[in-house]
């Protein structure tokens, strides 16, 4: 399918966007009445709103990389409490200032997906006056799309700036500057667009325009509306300064689990998606398939020039010149951010999304900006990758930074992961244990899925631990584990048990002390993948030294080189650098914005 992000829509042009929001639009000489009348024409405005995601320092350039690091399964690699000023740093540890360099460019991810929101005002406006949908189920559909993606861009500068300015309207001089308006209004409004939306969206492949996973489907909305009415209903930071749940009557979280529940047992119902394996869905992303109907739901539709997805996500490439990479540049590519080193031992050793989630190895061929093929090798143990995405899995070269791999934004496996959570609270862990079963069976033996079934359907809060533990084992590296430990209220505690389990692991004390200090390999008949030993509880150093004397295996110092810890103080601190992360689990409007917002906007609440 052609992608659709950045096409230019010749009958309507954005003036340039101003940081209190933006300026009103321009229209040009062919009418709108024309335009907002007829498909073919119209569609181009709607696939224009996606140019909010791709601006250089914006969604794709900033967020993707940055937002959502430093959990208790992700962190940028690797954290420094000694550099936690450090732009990069300071983005990830709960201590960001408004004038972070990384952050304050032009078109950062405030002014664009505020320039992605007025696209929509534009197309919602005028398809509801001249796209006849009660007629033109097609022009339905992309109003639709407009309200979907209206919501979602609201949902995510709510998720990443706290209370921010609505836009529910296109902007005039008389509404250019506003006030942050309270979350809970936002997420109300949001509900009902996309409770609109529902009945204009075509299900997967139900018709022409849904056979791709670029375009917003009556799955997707209904998905995001559950996971908007979770994000109500949880915890947050709101501008007056407190982290709490809402208080407002309509956002009551039995209210919010109700909304989950029917929507995601809608999707389920319809049988329009299916699952297939773990490994599978992200091959897709990887190899470019945009098929409907499977594990992937939806997808921000990044050309090749955009995404910076695999480059951030993605397998470590220490020469970027080798048979999958033709970056010519010095340096590296891909594992800007990683699994934290004990998320590999959080699985259990059985689970086949370990391997895949956390990397522990790099591509390598002999040194920056050498031409040949790279073999795979250790790399060490503070510096893992992400496996879901993966150059190696492209079906061809990327040749920069952006490689155009599309950004995953919602996957069937969170349909029924958000099932299972609300129907625990409405109903209990008898009748939520069928909607994570399906999630388990495709990741460990029979067998262990019914020790779980044992453990989790014990009691209501033994489920609810059971999700947020399957939950950071699905969804690693995917950007939903920190908001998902803010709405559960328990992020500053995670996040505090976090670092003693590092300090531990550092150490090789309590649950890791049964772990060899080396790590052994050798390589598989190609010459080119690695056999590692060492990586398993009960794994030794005698029987390591034995491979390595008898079978002519090498080793690697991980835990300790020099006789000093790998993991070290300076990281493990460098995790979070204040005392309560809750109370700065949100960016700051960068300081260009509130420079230019005649007094409406600051960051005050953030001490």
């Amino acid at each position: 399918m052609k992608k659709y992000i950045y096409i230019a829509l010749m009958s309507l042009s954005m003036a340039g966007l101003t940081s209190c929001d933006m300026d009103a639009p321009s229209q040009s000489a062919l009418d709108a009445s024309t335009v907002f009348s007829q498909y073919d024409l119209a569609v181009g405005s709607v696939m224009a709103i996606h140019d909010g995601w791709g601006k250089t320092n914006s969604y794709r350039g900033r967020w993707i990389s940055l937002y959502g690091m430093n959990t208790d399964a992700e962190w940028w690699n690797t954290p420094s409490y000694s550099q936690r000023t450090d732009d990069k740093q300071s983005a990830c540890n709960y201590s960001t200032a408004e004038d972070n360099g990384w952050l304050d460019k032009t078109n950062d991810t405030w002014q664009g997906l505020y320039e992605g929101i007025e696209k929509a005002n534009i197309a919602i406006d005028n398809i509801r006056e001249y796209g006849n949908i009660e007629s033109n189920p097609d022009m339905a559909q992309l109003l639709g799309e407009a309200l979907t993606l209206r919501a979602l861009m609201h949902i995510e500068l709510v998720k990443t700036y706290g209370d921010i300015p609505a836009r529910f309207e296109q902007t005039t001089s008389e509404n250019a500057y506003k006030h942050r308006t309270n979350k809970d209004e936002i997420y109300k409004q949001v509900l009902d667009d996309l409770l609109e939306a529902e009945d204009y969206c075509y299900w997967p492949n139900e018709n022409t325009i849904t056979t791709s996973t670029e375009r917003v489907s009556k799955s997707f909305v209904k998905g995001l509306r559950a996971r908007a009415a979770l994000y109500a209903g949880g915890y947050s930071l709101y501008s007056d300064g407190t982290f709490r749940l809402s208080d407002d009557a309509d956002l009551a979280q039995s209210k919010m689990w109700q909304i989950a529940k029917e929507e995601c047992l809608s999707i389920i119902e319809s049988g329009t998606n299916t699952l297939g394996t773990f490994e599978e869905n992200f091959r897709a992303i990887c190899e470019e398939s945009y098929t409907a109907g499977k594990e992937s739901i939806w997808e921000i539709p990044f050309s090749e020039g955009r995404g910076r997805v695999v480059s951030s996500k993605g397998v470590r490439h220490q020469s970027p010149y080798n048979q999958w990479v033709e970056y010519q540049k010095t340096g590296s590519i891909g594992a800007e951010s990683g699994p934290l080193p004990t998320l590999w031992y959080d699985y259990d050793a059985d689970d086949i999304r370990r391997a895949i989630t956390c990397v522990p190895y790099r591509w390598y061929n002999g040194g920056d900006g050498n031409d040949g093929d790279a073999v795979q090798e250790l790399w060490g143990i503070k510096n893992w990758s992400f496996g879901k995405l993966r150059h190696e899995w492209m079906k061809r070269k990327a040749t920069s930074l952006d490689d155009g791999i599309n950004w995953q934004v919602m996957r069937y496996a969170d349909i029924y992961l958000m099932a299972a959570e609300a129907i625990n609270e409405l109903d209990g862990p008898a009748t939520a244990w069928q909607y994570m079963k399906p999630i388990l069976d495709r990741a460990l033996p029979a067998a262990k899925v019914s020790a779980l079934q044992t453990k989790y359907t014990a009691s209501k809060d033994a489920f609810r631990k059971g999700i947020q533990e399957q939950r950071k084992f699905e969804f690693a590296g995917e950007m939903l584990r920190k908001q998902d430990l803010i709405r559960w209220g328990i992020l500053d505690q995670t996040l505090a048990e976090t670092k003693a389990k590092l300090q531990q692991f550092a150490n090789r004390q309590g649950d890791y002390a049964d772990l060899p200090e080396k790590l052994y390999y050798t390589y598989e008949s190609d010459q080119t993948t690695i056999k590692i030993y060492g990586l398993n509880h009960g794994d030794t150093d005698d029987e390591g030294d034995r491979l390595r004397k008898e079978e002519g295996w090498e080793s690697k110092g991980w835990f300790v080189s020099n006789g000093e810890n790998n993991i070290d103080d300076d990281i493990i601190n460098g995790l979070y650098v204040v005392e309560k992360p809750s109370l700065r689990s949100v960016w700051p409007i960068i300081k260009s914005v509130i420079d230019n917002s005649s007094g409406y906007l600051n960051n005050d609440f953030l001490k």
